[in-house]
């Protein structure tokens, strides 16, 4: 209506008229008062119609944005996973680059889970929209507004072309899914392929490898020539940087291990029969750490080597192998060192005779020099191109040269002799231990003749470094178990030093032993299983990505844990503790004190302050942990049902425990009194309040009684105290005398308070006395007992010296007896002073007898 009259107005202006005359003409109607209320009126109501729309359709854009974002990442990984497949079928026949595929597929699939997820707030907020505007109306009722329409088609057309992106997400992701599946298997078949690849060993065979090797020993000796020449005349400077480096970082190395850790690592000649767990100990340093030394000497040589472009692309692989060839050699030299200490008797593992540990060692040294050649030969044919059947020569020759060293090992006699000197000649091997050598030896030797050469090559490279790595576990093992053993870690150089360093007990001791024990598994570990999978055909990069997923990703169901996130938050949460224990010294050490508030009101901030700041702590822990607080709704059910039963008790005292910290009806060092206790209160936790009795006992209250029951406090608002002195005199005595006497040591005694005034009361009368009381007050009711104690002593004295007598209570009996009764007792007096001549205590009296 008021539309309708503002129209009609407005058409009875004349077009020729100015804006400002129709605007006058208008104002000037006398319908304009109404039509403006109307107006006004309805103006909210338009405004948001006609604002509803706009703001859906802003958000709408908003969210196609996001909708258009996500496309365009679909279409980005749908293009990566194409040339992830294509890059499949290139390298299916390398292993290390299909370790790299693999990864880039598995972070494929992660992506495509992320968007996902990105997309569900999106469908939500569709499908909520949705439903707000409800149904479409039906045939026969009233059709709705068009914007209405207009909206409704929009968010459908947007919820199907969500739908539309998850399920090419979900398909991309399955598709990634069955990539990393078959790429796993490709790597399997592969390993399979080349452990059992056959090759034909006949003479043509070894005619052609001799040929080829004499072509391949010219072409080494012109590439190492050629990169001689290169490097005196354009990189002589780099050259003599990389050495210089790796010289220093050799000295730094030796220099280190012989600072910190030569104690672990040199026996100590001067023992002749050293204990079991020493020997074990440097056994396994002695492997390790320099082993460890030389590992990252090695690396950091050919690191810099390689960073100021020393090593050219055909020399690198070569110089590689080279190096780990080194490392190899010298960890198995060191651990035969270690094991068999062909030098050293008294400090060897086994029971070999010298001769024998010296074989042995030889044997052992001779394997994985044999070992360690053939890969760096193959590393040679790998990088100048040679054939295939000169690289299957060389792994066969190797083969055969290990298999016979482990057949001749059997017919050694190294055990030792049954006199237990290791001087004599030993015996042979248990026969079950030389069938088991001989067996190996034989197997190698057949394998490779029959052509399963990478079959036999790869048994023998177990033999020398899996045989290695896993004997370094074991030693480390058996000495982490013999220094966590009861009372022995103390006896160590270690456990020596650190009872002196810190003045451990024997327990401490004893618990760093067990500690020490743990970090010693878990070092040998950590070194061993690596290199053994290693060893095994696994790649850096698979070790790599098990341990990322390890420490980040851990699925139980559908719940995800990071390791990483956990330490993290493990980590925020004592970062946040040691601020709060920060927080709560400074407050009560520099800001309360200084302001000298009371002790109660600083215990009681110190206390809040500490629950703050540890609730502050956990929820960041928490939520740094990963762990979604929303997914612990169904654990705060159960834990509010488990309160409601049978935690009310707990939760009650807890409630009672924040009441007293912010009401404060009593704190810390407040006498109080409840029930039969009566002391100071010494501490107030969350569940109960510590009081310390006269007796020097500690009892310990629950809250909710302290909050339940009366409680008296001596020292609630002040210390300010009465004392009560209760004073009986015979009834010869003065009261007035004694009133004046009383009042005068009361106000001589410097301990009472003259304001209030000391009070002196006659109480009444007693049974054989005039009972008074001395009543006054002190300013700290801490020491009350003292001044009674002073008190009373004055007045005994002050009392003595005015004559005043005070009675104590007692009874007096008389007894009236008639003459035959007093003959009676006459007698037995006699004849009892008879027997008993020498007691010279008065007769009783007759009239008199005391009960």
């Amino acid at each position: 209506m008021a539309f309708f009259l503002l129209a009609k107005t407005v058409t009875m202006v004349r077009a020729d008229l100015r804006p400002a005359q129709g605007l006058t003409l208008f104002r000037n109607h006398r319908l304009f008062p109404f039509a403006l209320a109307m107006v006004l009126a309805f103006q909210p109501l338009v405004a948001a119609y006609g604002a509803a729309p706009a703001l859906a359709q802003e958000a709408v854009s908003v969210r196609d944005d996001v909708v258009e974002s996500v496309s365009a990442q679909i279409a980005d990984a749908e293009k990566q996973l194409g040339a992830v497949e294509g890059l499949v079928e290139e390298r299916k026949n390398d292993d290390a680059a299909l370790v790299d595929i693999k990864v880039k597929a598995d972070e494929l699939i992660r992506q495509l889970l992320k968007i996902s997820v990105e997309l569900r707030p999106r469908f939500n907020d569709v499908k909520t929209r949705l439903a707000q505007l409800g149904e479409k109306p039906a045939e026969g009722e009233p059709e709705e507004a068009p914007a209405v329409t207009e909206e409704r088609n929009r968010l459908n057309a947007a919820r199907l072309e969500i739908n539309t992106l998850t399920g090419r997400a979900e398909d991309l992701s399955i598709r990634a899914s069955n990539l990393s599946d078959t790429i796993t298997d490709l790597r399997r078949q592969l390993f399979t392929e080349r452990l059992f690849e056959h090759t034909e060993i006949s003479g043509d065979v070894i005619d052609d490898a001799i040929n080829v090797f004499s072509a391949e020993l010219s072409d080494f000796n012109r590439t190492v020539s050629s990169w001689f020449s290169f490097i005196w005349k354009f990189k002589r400077v780099p050259l003599g940087t990389a050495v210089m480096l790796s010289l220093a970082m050799a000295l730094v190395l030796l220099a280190a291990e012989y600072r910190l850790f030569g104690s672990l690592i040199r026996r100590d000649p001067a023992e002749s029969n050293p204990a079991y767990m020493s020997r074990f100990s440097v056994a396994f340093w002695s492997t390790i750490l320099p082993a460890l030394a030389l590992g990252a000497f090695l690396v950091a040589s050919f690191f810099f080597l390689d960073t100021f472009n020393v090593l050219r692309p055909d020399i690198a692989p070569i110089a590689a192998a080279l190096f780990g060839f080194a490392g190899l050699v010298f960890f198995v030299a060191m651990l035969a060192r270690a094991v068999l200490a062909p030098k050293a008797p008294s400090w060897r593992l086994v029971r070999l005779s010298n001769k024998g540990a010296r074989d042995l060692n030889f044997a052992v040294l001779s394997m994985a020099v044999v070992n360690g050649s053939d890969y760096v030969l193959g590393a040679v044919s790998e990088t100048l191109s040679s054939p295939v059947v000169l690289t299957v020569m060389k792994s066969f020759i190797s083969s055969v040269v290990v298999g016979l060293i482990v057949f001749v090992v059997s017919f050694l006699r190294p055990v030792l002799s049954e006199s237990g000197d290791p001087v004599e000649r030993g015996r042979p091997w248990p026969k079950m231990v030389a069938v088991l050598f001989r067996v190996i030896g034989i197997g190698l030797i057949l394998l490779s003749a029959i052509g399963y050469v990478g079959l036999s090559r790869f048994l023998a490279t177990q033999i020398v470094l899996t045989g290695a790595v896993v004997a370094t576990m074991y030693i480390g093992i058996l000495s982490g178990k013999a220094i966590s053993a009861p009372n022995q870690f103390g006896e160590t150089r270690v456990g020596k030093f650190l009872q002196r360093r810190f003045n451990l007990k024997p327990v401490g001791l004893d618990q760093a032993g067990i500690a020490a024990g743990l970090a010693i598994y878990v070092f040998a570990l950590s070194i061993g299983i690596p290199l053994i999978l290693i060893s095994w055909g696994f790649q850096p990069r698979d070790l790599e990505i098990w341990l990322i997923n390890i420490f980040t990703e851990i699925n139980i169901g559908t719940i995800r844990i990071s390791i990483f996130g956990i330490l993290g938050g493990i980590l925020l949460f004592s970062l946040g503790l040691v601020a709060t224990r920060w927080l709560q010294k400074w407050l009560d050490g520099n800001v309360m004190a200084r302001s000298q508030v009371d002790a109660g009101v600083r215990n009681s901030v110190k206390t809040g302050v500490g629950y703050l700041g540890t609730g502050i702590a956990g929820l960041i822990g928490i939520s740094a942990a990963g762990i979604d607080l929303s997914s612990l709704a169904l654990v705060a059910g159960a834990l509010s049902l488990g309160i409601g039963f049978g935690l009310q008790n707990i939760v009650s005292n807890f409630v009672s425990g924040l009441i007293l910290l912010v009401e404060r009806p009593f704190k810390v060092g407040d006498w109080v009194a409840t029930g039969t206790t009566e002391g100071f209160v010494r501490r107030i936790s969350v569940r109960a309040t510590e009081i310390e009795t006269f007796q020097r006992q500690s009892i310990i209250v629950p809250n909710s009684e302290l909050i339940n029951a009366p409680v008296g406090n001596w020292t609630h608002r002040n210390k300010l105290g009465r004392i009560e002195i209760p004073v009986s005199v015979s009834y010869e005595s003065d009261p007035r005398q004694v009133m004046d006497l009383l009042m005068e040591i009361a106000l001589a005694h410097p301990g009472l308070l003259r304001n209030p005034e000391p009070v002196v009361l006659f109480n009444g009368f007693g049974a054989s006395s005039l009972d008074f009381e001395l009543r006054g007050f002190i300013g700290d009711v801490l020491g009350a007992l003292p001044i009674r104690n002073e008190l009373r002593v004055t007045i005994l004295e002050r009392f003595r010296s005015k004559g005043i007598l005070m009675p104590y209570p007692h009874q007096e009996v008389h007894l009236h007896l008639d003459e035959h009764a007093r003959r009676l007792f006459g007698g037995r007096a006699s004849v009892r002073k008879q027997e008993t001549r020498t007691d010279l205590r008065d007769p009783p009296d007759d009239d008199k007898i005391l009960p």
